[in-house]
């Protein structure tokens, strides 16, 4: 028995996760950009059908033009809201908008579709007329498997029939969880290891039959059809990751659906090239360029 199969066993999985979420929990620090950025913070609850959640709230330096709902990553299992710090402190100075860094439930606790469910609450949330900011001036996104729940609350506001959502951004999201990590194409020395998509997608879904649902997979199949009313989106890839062609592929039944405002591919790095110790540079232009989409969203 390989080991792929072996962690592809609910009990395996679901241990692994405990463990790999204990150790990631000690070792989370944000990653130190932008230090000229203040973090103008401050801690509050959100309502959802699974209980309350925390969430982290930034304010922008004047007038606010809206709200930005984020969903940090972590394969559904690991990751808390301080890791997409610098992402925050810099949409809410430079898009000039609040953004709602949320603490969504994590797996094996809390399964599909927990989280994506949470992520609509808090969006639903976000758009009610007595927050503080324009409510009806909503963006959503997420880095890697926040991008995936960015997706599915997407969707699921088309679905339910809101609320309105002027821009999702999908940051190097995991859009297809039927198809093995192993079978996916990347480069030798790509950051997301087979084994970790057999820890990931088993400890968030067991039964792997249900990993054909649409907001889990939403690039597999026939999945993508159907898209027409979604909120616009901004797709941004990489170049040597392993989820890279998922999203492609997500990203061309978007267009299809009208719904695409840009697909932006990263070359020369990797998953996760924001957090880890790349080019900060890199990470400033990439940010400005979100930043612009999302100011050009509220305001438009």
């Amino acid at each position: 028995m390989s080991i792929l199969s072996i962690l592809s066993k609910p009990f395996v999985a679901d241990g692994v996760a405990r463990l790999l979420g204990a150790a990631a929990a000690r070792a989370i620090t944000p990653r130190p950009l932008f230090p000229e950025i203040p973090g103008r913070t401050g801690e509050i609850t959100i309502p959802t059908r699974h209980g309350p959640m925390a969430a982290t709230l930034y304010r922008p330096p004047g007038d606010a033009r809206g709200v930005y709902v984020n969903a940090h990553g972590g394969g559904f299992v690991i990751g808390a809201p301080i890791g997409d710090d610098p992402l925050c402190r810099y949409l809410a100075e430079h898009a000039g908008v609040f953004v709602v860094n949320v603490d969504y439930a994590l797996a094996p606790a809390r399964r599909f579709p927990v989280p994506c469910e949470q992520v609509h609450d808090a969006l639903t949330w976000a758009a009610a007329p007595e927050r503080e900011w324009a409510g009806g001036r909503l963006c959503v996104g997420g880095q890697s498997a926040g991008g995936s729940l960015a997706a599915a609350a997407s969707r699921l506001a088309l679905r339910d029939g809101g609320p309105a959502i002027a821009l999702q951004v999908l940051h190097y999201p995991p859009l297809d969880l039927v198809t093995p990590a192993a079978a996916k194409p990347a480069p030798r020395g790509a950051v997301i290891r087979p084994w970790m998509g057999e820890v990931f997608d088993t400890a968030y879904i067991p039964d792997a039959a249900r990993r054909t649902d649409p907001l889990a997979s939403p690039a597999w199949g026939s999945n993508g059809d159907g898209l027409v009313g979604i909120a616009p989106a901004l797709v941004i890839t990489c170049e040597y990751d392993r989820l890279r062609a998922e999203a492609v592929a997500y990203a061309a039944k978007l267009a299809e659906a009208g719904a695409l405002v840009e697909h932006y591919d990263i070359r020369g790095v990797d998953h996760g090239y924001d957090l880890m110790a790349g080019d900060p540079e890199l990470v400033r232009r990439v940010y400005a360029f979100l930043a612009l989409h999302v100011e050009r969203a509220v305001t438009a």
